[in-house]
């Protein structure tokens, strides 16, 4: 049986290792052993990271042995992977999602100094890494018992994303090999090296109709999208919850590919129609980054999650996708890689300029989001406000015109007036305009800052792979391993090595095309702004004109 605590007190996460935990919610443990204070788990929402030991109370159930603390007996290579789903509880035998709510809202609790609840446990401090030799699972190597002694040792920080994804694991051969792998995912060589290869039957998908619906009298809201992808034209109908379910197993499978974030949750305020018109925004984008993966466009859950009306059909699909095994360091054996050599150290420095990039791509983005955010709220705010004042002012001086009746001149009071109504029209025009070109522009790069977040970790990745071959070649120089489980860890790196190369490459098509429809979407939206507004003006001042 898995392990089961309840959440004594709600902890909310302040970094990526972290869940967040509501007071009474049960949780799945890794295992009962806490390291430094810290707990591993999956919430009532299946996301998965760490949480406070003294938050919680442990449920222990009867069981003969004990549990493994780093790699679960039914799936060593995935730490992190602790449960995929609640397909073997009682309850989850009538449910049809109706029950997930994809934005509970907590009332806030009293908070003592620093923040912290009442009555709540102070935080712990996150344990020290360490790297000293732990007992090995079996390998897949055949290698001498006399030389097992002297292997690759493994780094036991588990809160690094090397071990985390079990990524460590699959190079240092410990993923069991599968007599026949259910699915294979091709690299071929490009012009630009490393990628994906072709989905040779591309299909797009729309997200349309943001419809709030009610169940159980109207006691429970939500809003439902209508999907209709482009290879089916068949519409389905989903929930937020239902894309949040699938961005988990996607999160869950893909180890070594930047997974688009979803739109933010928002517990209060979520059926204003703003709020509804941004989510249907980016969940487009999001759409759009998905189906124009080679690899995840054709992911069974995510096909599932666009094709499935029945509501039998569904419940099965969805079980079948939190059961699928090749997820984590197991999803590494479904790839096909090229023939063609790569010298290790050309990787290496690939690598390296392409963290350097990502890490520059990142802080101009997140410049330029603050940039056109601040203009946003001038457009809205601002520039509106004033323009409106100009336009009050235009109208008072038209008014002052009238007082003397025999030194008025009705022609230029009229003009004046109208004046004053165009500059508080021009400012109503600035407070729409967002709507049409900057909503767009930020949302774009809100996508972009979640893909670039992912990369130092999935850089990680292939810097442990790195080490642990320079490490193996160095113990094989020195006799301490034998030549053949050198080259198997050297052979496992090059399959990380052709996949984070082929998202590299992947990633930079995308940005070419996002960014060039993106700005010149938005240059085109201001001509057309700055035209009316310039209309305006210029029938304004032919009033003038023909005095």
């Amino acid at each position: 049986m898995a392990l089961k605590a309840r959440a004594l007190y709600t902890f909310q996460s302040e970094n990526k290792e972290e869940i967040d935990i509501l007071e009474n919610e049960e949780l799945r443990l890794l295992s009962d052993v806490s390291l430094d204070g810290w707990l591993q788990g999956t919430n009532s929402h299946g996301q998965t990271g760490l949480f406070p030991a003294s938050y919680v109370e442990i449920i222990h159930p009867p069981r003969s042995g004990s549990v493994q603390v780093d790699y679960p007996a039914h799936h060593q290579n995935y730490p992190d992977n602790i449960h995929h789903g609640s397909y073997d509880d009682d309850e989850e035998d009538d449910d049809d999602w109706d029950e997930w709510d994809d934005g509970q809202s907590v009332a806030e609790e009293p908070s003592g100094p620093n923040g912290v609840p009442y009555n709540q446990p102070p935080r712990p401090h996150y344990p020290r890494a360490e790297y000293t030799h732990r007992p090995r699972l079996e390998r897949q190597d055949s290698v001498a018992s006399s030389k097992r002694g002297s292997v690759v040792g493994r780094n036991l920080n588990r809160f690094s994303s090397f071990v985390r994804s079990g990524v460590e694991a699959f190079i240092l051969g410990d993923v069991p090999q599968l007599g026949r792998v259910p699915e294979t995912h091709g690299i071929e060589m490009g012009p630009m090296g490393p990628q994906w290869q072709e989905d040779r039957n591309p299909f797009s998908c729309s997200v349309e109709a943001p419809t709030k619906q009610t169940k159980f009298k109207g006691i429970k809201s939500y809003i439902s999208y209508r999907l209709t992808p482009g290879h089916t034209n068949s519409p389905v109908y989903r929930r937020y919850k239902h894309f949040d379910w699938l961005y988990n197993r996607l999160l869950h499978k893909f180890t070594v590919i930047s997974i688009p974030h979803l739109p933010e949750k928002q517990a209060t305020g979520r059926f204003e129609e703003d709020f509804i018109q941004k989510r249907k925004r980016r969940l487009i984008l999001w759409m759009d980054h998905m189906t124009s993966h080679p690899v995840l466009s054709q992911y069974d859950g995510f096909q599932h999650f666009l094709t499935c009306q029945d509501e039998k059909q569904w419940k099965a699909g969805k079980r079948r996708a939190e059961k699928d095994e090749m997820v984590g360091a197991s999803f590494l054996l479904t790839l096909q890689i090229p023939t063609e050599h790569q010298d290790l150290q050309d990787v290496e420095e690939r690598v390296d300029a392409f963290k350097a990039f990502s890490k520059k791509m990142d802080e101009s983005v997140m410049q330029l989001t603050g940039v056109v955010s601040e203009l946003a709220r001038k457009h809205m705010g601002g520039f509106r406000k004033e323009f409106q004042k100009l336009g009050n002012a235009l109208q008072g001086l038209s008014y002052s015109f009238q007082l003397d009746p025999p030194y008025g001149t009705e022609p230029l009071v009229g003009a004046i007036a109208h004046t004053g109504q165009t500059y508080e029209k021009v400012g109503e025009m600035f407070a729409e305009q967002p709507k049409n070109d900057q909503f767009r522009f930020l949302d774009t790069l809100s996508l972009y800052q979640g893909l670039l977040s992912n990369f130092p970790d999935i850089i990680h990745l292939q810097k442990g792979a790195f080490a642990k071959v320079k490490d193996s070649q160095r113990m094989s120089d020195e006799g301490k391993m034998e030549q053949e489980e050198a080259d198997g860890i050297r052979k496992r790196s090059r399959i990380v090595g052709f996949a984070l190369q082929a998202e590299i490459n992947h990633f930079h098509q995308r940005r070419l095309l996002d960014f060039k429809q993106t700005i010149q979407h938005y240059i085109k939206e201001q001509i057309l702004f700055y035209q009316r507004v310039s209309q305006e003006l210029e029938k304004t001042l032919q009033l003038y004109e023909n005095m």
